[in-house]
């Protein structure tokens, strides 16, 4: 199997369209079909099918994406490993953001990270955790911030912090002192992410172990946006402080903690673990770990 052949069909396939994807790659269309043709033809599979829009690949094409995606980040981090090796990092390095953190987080990592390792480069993708941790598994990424990650033979993580949640209301409608009680929940309608998504995740989990029901009467897949909904008088949330606080303004919004049991979150950094990590993904590892805790010591008032 061709390198080469490999990463066109790789790029043809995530952007569903040969004519996108010899852009990208700078290459003429007429090539860029004949070596994904090549391809199937070595393999004996038809790796894409064409729709009205484009292409996707067939489920044979699903498999070899996952292959390619982990084969093609190998031999990156094997040509950037042996040139770090020569001196400081160089290469790129890919980190995902969970919406809670991104907003604050991304300038201070980009500018520490281009002040330790300017001859590096660095891609910031944001997404949910759970969509973070399907990338990492796959070795789509090189390292992220997930909350509460399941385990994963695939993944290694590292606890960084542990926050509670709270339920976040406009200003005036929760308690000023002692929090809210889990059980007290079902009389709250909730503004919430999708039902892969970890706080909901953690949420729905207590609510089946005390017995609760709780009301989501919308669903939201944007920390700002439910945060705007919640502002605006439409429900409450379940967030850690951090996520408030990260968002910018809590202008208009309060916060009561969950107890009796608390909630709780773990954030970690997660790793691939099928591929030794280079000097450059331990550097960045490091540099997520002491920027992440900053920042959410900051946020929560503790610095």
């Amino acid at each position: 199997m061709d390198l080469k052949q490999l990463e066109y069909f790789v790029r043809v396939a995530e952007l569903g369209s040969f004519t996108r994807a010899a852009q990208a790659l700078e290459v003429a269309q007429p090539a860029l079909s004949r070596q994904v043709r090549a391809l199937e033809l070595e393999l004996r599979e038809t790796l894409l099918a064409r729709t009205g829009r484009g292409v996707v690949p067939t489920d044979a094409g699903l498999r070899l994406l996952e292959h390619g995606h982990a084969i093609l980040q190998s031999v990156a981090h094997a040509r950037d490993d042996l040139k770090s090796r020569r001196g400081e990092p160089v290469g790129r390095v890919t980190v995902g953001l969970p919406p809670s953190l991104a907003r604050r987080l991304t300038p201070l990592l980009i500018e520490r990270f281009r002040r330790e390792m300017p001859k590096a480069r660095l891609e910031i993708v944001e997404a949910f955790s759970v969509t973070i941790a399907e990338w990492l598994g796959s070795a789509r990424m090189d390292l992220g911030l997930v909350y509460s990650p399941a385990s994963h033979p695939q993944m290694e993580a590292e606890p960084v912090l542990e926050e509670r949640l709270c339920l976040i209301g406009p200003t005036g409608s929760l308690p000023l002192a002692g929090g809210v009680a889990f059980a007290e929940l079902a009389r709250y309608p909730l503004v919430m992410p999708q039902r892969n998504q970890i706080f909901r995740k953690l949420m729905e989990a207590q609510a089946t172990l005390a017995h609760v029901k709780l009301d989501v009467v919308w669903e939201v897949s944007s920390v700002p946006v439910i945060l705007d909904l919640v502002r605006a008088g439409y429900g409450y949330a379940a967030l850690t402080d951090s996520a408030l606080r990260g968002q910018g303004s809590a202008e208009g919004l309060m916060e009561a903690p969950l107890h009796s049991p608390h909630v709780v979150s773990t954030l970690c950094v997660v790793q691939p673990a099928t591929k030794g990590a280079t000097p450059l993904v331990q550097r960045t590892a490091e540099l997520l770990r002491r920027l992440s805790l900053r920042v959410c010591a900051l946020e929560s008032g503790h610095l």
